[in-house]
């Protein structure tokens, strides 16, 4: 089950059905399932009180992932923030919706297990991430 809020930002056109049926088919082809998944939409401002609160970052991200993952169960929140999202669209040149499903697979593959702090395992994120976008 996926629920979408929003904190301080305005609602977006999102399909919640969309999300469910592509979240789970990317838990289903990395052997795993879908169980609770918060998607929160916020701002720049939130997204920062969050990160400075949970992870002691003075610094705006497009997505905070706090991962709730009970063995092959893929459970968690997404933060994401919708300026960073606009920002990034813009900067990469690239469709919103586009870069907003990169974002949320972003965070998916977090909770699944992948890393992206070294050069090797950013590579294979961003892999993942365009063959998950595929799907989209």
């Amino acid at each position: 089950m996926i629920s979408i809020q929003y904190e301080d930002t305005e609602i977006l056109d999102v399909n919640p059905e969309f999300f469910v049926s592509w979240i789970s088919d990317v838990c289903i082809r990395e052997g795993c399932e879908l169980g609770e998944l918060g998607i929160v939409f916020c701002s720049d401002a939130y997204i920062l009180e969050a990160n400075n609160q949970y992870l002691n970052h003075d610094y705006y991200t497009d997505i905070i992932t706090f991962d709730y993952r009970e063995g092959d169960v893929i459970s968690g929140d997404l933060l994401i923030s919708v300026d960073r999202v606009k920002d990034n669209a813009g900067n990469l040149q690239v469709d919103w919706n586009h870069e907003l499903r990169r974002v949320v697979v972003h965070g998916v593959l977090h909770i699944i297990g992948y890393k992206d702090k070294s050069v090797s395992e950013g590579i294979l994120m961003r892999e993942k991430e365009d063959f998950y976008l595929g799907f989209t």
